[in-house]
Formats: C-alpha cells, structure tokens, sequence
C-alpha cells in the first residue's frame, strides 16, 4: 500500500467520506507540513491511527476518536493525539502498527476499522520519528476506554462538526515563539502534530468553515516540545 493510494470505496461507506477520499488521493506531504526529510536522515517509523466514524445516535455527522495522554506521563503528559506509536519487528506495515497500538491503548478490535488510505509520511526532526497518518473508517463502532492508565487517561469520539466549530478554532503560542493551530473541545486543547492533521483534513474534505485566526492561546505547559512544522509537528509520538 503506497502514500496516498485509497484502497477502493467499501460498501456501506457513508456518501459523507467522498470528498475526503478523493482530496487524500492526491495529497502530499506538503499539505500537512514543509517540512522535509533530509536525504539520509532515517529516522524511527511509527503510525497513527486516524479513526473516523459515525455515531448511531448521530446519523450523517461524522467524528474523529481521540485519547488524551495521562498527566503523569514524562513526555506529552496531558495532551489529546490520535492513538499510535512506533512500529514494532512484527508489525508488517503502517496500518498494522496502527490498528495494534489503538487496539492495546484504547482496546479498539481492529476488525471494526477499515483501513483506507495511507496519508504522506511526516517528518518529526524533534524527535527523529516518521510518522504515518492512517485513514480509516470505523466501520463498527463500539464502546473504547482507556487500557494503560499510566498513558491514557481519557478517550472521546470528537463530533467533526464541533471540530468545524468557529468557536472552537484557536491558535496556541508555544514558549519558543511558535503558533500552530488548535482546538479547544470538551476541555481539550488539541495542538501540534493532531490538530495540524486534523486541521488539514478538514480542510480537503470541506468541513472547515470560515473562521478568524486572531485569537492566541499560551500554552499553560513551558516543557512542551518545540513544534517544528507550519502545521504543528511536535514530538507526539510515544516510543
């Protein structure tokens, strides 16, 4: 499975997944951040799973799962990602990865999720990770928690139309003098690497509204990661 490539239109996909499907056909890394890889640069792979879904209760309105990290964490303490982290010897691909970490974090059964896309690989240089952002539907959704409390402390199923929420569009500033996109939802404070994708995605699949960017956000963490892409790249990825 290449970068980029859709794996087909599954039956029973919601007619709402179209636009995005089509956009993540032919997107590149560039829509995300631009940052690139230096030739030579390796770097350690691991993957997201980036899990979109439909609530029964919510018929046509899609949302995005999200765990928050346990504050007690060394790195990362509090703060919402998509679930993942590095591959292991025995994944044998991305979505492998994936699927595994969601499935150990938030106890997701992966025969619940349809694999669709591999979007492009991203470049961390803070922590030397390439990260593979997997698309997927959550065909079967079922109830998730979190499995290692030492991690994760919270999961949640964010509505794409609060995301979409002007009112929840804020910009954060990072100690260093950084300012990426975020969202403040349900008393998160999404930013860095999860709300640039999300904020990129939102955009290809034309749930984005209008909204005005003047609004700024301190980060309450000072030991925060330095994010070092235009659409949020900190170190977000657990090893």
């Amino acid at each position: 499975m290449s970068r980029g490539e859709v794996l087909g239109r599954p039956d029973g996909l919601p007619d709402w997944f179209d636009p995005l499907l089509t956009r993540v056909a032919e997107c590149r890394s560039e829509d995300f951040t631009m940052l690139r890889r230096p030739v030579g640069a390796g770097g350690r792979s691991s993957a997201v799973l980036v899990l979109i879904g439909e609530d029964e209760d919510r018929p046509g309105q899609p949302d995005l799962l999200i765990l928050q990290r346990a504050a007690t964490m060394r790195n990362h303490a509090g703060q919402p990602a998509f679930p993942g982290g590095a591959t292991d010897p025995e994944d044998a691909d991305a979505p492998a990865t994936a699927l595994r970490e969601a499935n150990e974090e938030v106890g997701l059964d992966p025969a619940s999720a349809e694999v669709l896309a591999l979007l492009p690989d991203l470049w961390i240089p803070v922590s030397g990770f390439v990260v593979s952002p997997v698309l997927a539907w959550w065909r079967k959704p079922h109830p998730v928690h979190p499995l290692q409390p030492a991690e994760v402390a919270h999961v949640d199923r964010l509505p794409i139309s609060e995301l979409a929420d002007p009112a929840n569009r804020i910009r954060v500033r990072h100690p260093s003098g950084w300012i990426g996109p975020a969202f403040q939802i349900r008393g998160l404070l999404v930013w860095g690497f999860t709300a640039g994708v999300i904020a990129a995605l939102l955009d290809m699949a034309g749930w984005a509204l209008p909204w005005e960017p003047g609004r700024i956000v301190e980060l309450p963490d000072a030991t925060a990661p330095v994010p070092a892409a235009r659409g949020g790249a900190p170190d977000e990825v657990v090893p």
